[in-house]
């Protein structure tokens, strides 16, 4: 019986691995696709769960009940530790996860006829930054999620040496590669040495020079231009008159802006908030339009919008933000330059972390031989052309963006489990 998979559980996509004819093999978990968005719909009504791809249309659809995504990104932080109302019942954020990772589990379980109980499963470099205690402590409860769901032996690899495993199969002589792997919630960089002939050993430890992170990723680029362009039309920056012109909180359209925190702005108390200070405001009609968003729920919705905006202007120079369902004809055109300015700080903070990758391998770019990249934000032109900037000379590889890391992981289960 063969019970050995790789799970890559992401901030914006999960995939799983499994072992078939001595090959790691992704298999289709949504519509025939590999890749599923990490997230999940309770539906209050009709009491039940949707998954991945039903559940952002259960969402936009209308249904009643709670979208949540980007629970990755809760893993490290208080909120491990706290519960959250889903209709009758207060949950862990913990088991909000177990029970995504256990419906991948089951799809993998029914097409295959296999039972899986050894499972590599991928991590982050770093979960927080510049905290190994709330590092470790995010691991610890990732391992209680997957021995939860049914998984007897458990082990970690890092997602961007995963992705080294991958690509390491399609090489034919030795290189000294960097990995970058930049997805919807982090960025982690690895320096290691690959060939035909290193890709037999179980133990890669000697082979690493150096493998970092930062907690930035693709989520952090959405949330940056959502408040550059989209929530000043929602009041962000306008002032509160009889206050001394102060301007209105940030926090709210912060939270807004952030797929794990919106669900604190729906709560009545802060909607109430919000209506006081409209009482006061300079141009009430704006808080007017974040207060529909609010009472409707829609903040999903709009954080979806500029995430599509940002994948057109990936390949265009301009697009346009869709924010009809707040007010008729409200729509934004859209500049990839206005984006690629809304989004300095992310990139700079990316490429900081590249340098030190490469001091602490001791290493210069120009002795990287190959670039391999991989995670969705590795779509963005800026993310590129900061790579080819960094790296003039390297050979920049195109990776599976969503599959890599769980091939990676499949490959590593089969050298540790078989």
């Amino acid at each position: 019986m063969n019970s050995i998979c790789g799970i890559d559980f992401g901030t914006s996509n999960s995939t799983i691995g499994v072992v078939q004819q001595g090959r790691p093999v992704l298999l289709p978990v949504e519509h025939g696709r590999v890749s599923m968005p990490s997230a999940l719909f309770f539906n209050f009504d009709e009491h039940r769960t949707s998954f991945g791809g039903e559940a952002i249309d259960d969402y936009i659809d209308g249904e009643f009940g709670r979208l949540m995504r980007s629970l990755k990104s809760i893993l490290g932080t208080s909120l491990m530790n706290q519960t959250t109302q889903l209709g009758q019942r207060r949950v862990t954020y913990p088991e909000i996860i177990a029970d995504f990772i256990a419906e991948l589990k089951k799809r993998a379980e029914v097409q295959t006829d296999e039972t899986f109980t050894q499972v590599v499963a991928g991590r982050p470099v770093h979960f927080v930054d510049g905290d190994k205690v709330a590092d470790d402590s995010a691991q610890e409860v990732l391992a209680e999620v997957y021995h939860a769901v049914g998984f007897k032996d458990v082990e970690f690899q890092f997602e961007p040496v995963a992705a080294a495993i991958n690509y390491e199969q399609q090489l034919n002589q030795e290189e000294l590669a960097m990995i970058v792997d930049i997805g919807g919630g982090t960025s982690d960089f690895t320096i290691i040495r690959l060939s035909p002939q290193r890709r037999l050993k179980t133990d890669r430890y000697a082979d690493i020079l150096a493998t970092t992170g930062v907690h930035i990723g693709g989520n952090d680029f959405d949330r940056r231009f959502n408040l550059f362009k989209a929530m000043p039309e929602l009041g962000m920056h306008s002032y509160v008159r009889e206050t001394s012109r102060l301007k209105m909180p940030t926090s709210p359209y912060f939270e807004l802006a952030t797929w794990h925190l919106i669900h604190k702005q729906y709560e009545r108390a802060n909607i109430h908030y919000i209506e006081q200070l409209k009482l006061c405001a300079e141009q009430p009609a704006l808080i007017e339009r974040l207060l529909k968003v609010l009472k409707h729920q829609e903040g999903h919705r709009l954080i979806a919008h500029v995430e599509a905006c940002k994948i057109h202007l990936s390949e265009h120079p301009e697009a346009e933000l869709d924010l009809e369902f707040i007010e008729h004809d409200l729509r934004l055109l859209c500049q990839r330059h206005e984006f690629e300015q809304a989004t300095e700080k992310e990139l700079v903070s990316i490429e900081k972390t590249i340098q030190q990758t490469l001091l602490q391998a001791q290493i210069r770019p120009e002795q990287i031989e190959s670039i391999f990249l991989t995670g969705g934000t590795t779509g963005l032109p800026s993310v590129r052309h900061m790579v080819k900037k960094i790296f003039p000379h390297g050979n920049v590889v195109e990776g599976d963006r969503f599959g890599s890391v769980g091939a990676g992981l499949t490959l590593d289960a089969m050298r540790r489990f078989s």
